[in-house]
């Protein structure tokens, strides 16, 4: 069992209790959530607060869990500074990514800590990329580079479609934000895993050649 660092448990906390009280009070999650219509309006907050709020306690459990698995990696090799860094960073890009998607959709709501999350698990997976990592209903270990890759490849596939009710564009903006954030802490990852690096910057290529194409 790890032991979990001071930085994680305060971050924890500022997403179990927000998420709490707005399991009691829908005006609370209205007032902070993720909106289109609200951030043209002036609430830039909410590019923020929606980032500590959650659906269900089962959104919330599995968002926290993920982070409690992947955050001591990223404060280890980086800093508990930097760590944060990450977070917020992911936070905040995987919201303007899901802005940009959703900028003609007035109604368009979201919230939940996945962006920022993602960023923390993208970072850890190019810290160390030959890790083994267990995927749900898949008994076997998967290298992590390869689950880091399937991941944005299927956020992407989420999002051409509509699919389920999941950010997959703030899921991938915050493992960008991740990606890119880490490679500059640690450029020597370059030098390193050049090839790894690559694969795992394909789909962020593919994205933007299919925005580019009108394809998303």
């Amino acid at each position: 069992m790890m032991n979990l660092e001071p930085i994680t448990i305060g971050i924890i906390l500022i997403n179990v209790l927000p998420s709490l009280k707005g399991f009691e009070d829908d005006s609370f999650i209205e007032k902070y959530l993720f909106n289109i219509s609200a951030i043209k309006h002036g609430q830039h907050f909410r590019m923020f607060t929606s980032g500590f709020l959650h659906a269900d306690f089962m959104h919330l459990m599995f968002n926290m869990l993920t982070l409690y698995f992947f955050a001591d990696s990223v404060i280890h090799e980086l800093s508990a500074q930097y760590f944060l860094l990450i977070y917020i960073a992911s936070l905040l890009f995987g919201n303007i990514l899901s802005y940009y998607f959703h900028r003609n959709e007035p109604h368009y709501s979201a919230l939940g800590a996945s962006g920022a999350v993602s960023g923390i698990v993208y970072a850890s997976i190019l810290l160390f990329p030959n890790n083994d990592l267990y995927v749900m209903f898949i008994p076997y270990p998967i290298k992590a580079y390869v689950v880091g890759i399937g991941y944005l490849a299927f956020s992407i596939y989420g999002m051409k479609k509509s699919l389920g009710n999941i950010g997959h564009d703030a899921h991938f903006g915050g493992a960008v934000a991740g990606f890119i954030i880490t490679l500059i802490l640690r450029p020597s990852i370059l030098l390193e895993e050049t090839l790894i690096v690559i694969l795992m910057a394909i789909p962020i290529v593919v994205l933007f050649i299919l925005t580019k194409l009108g394809k998303i």
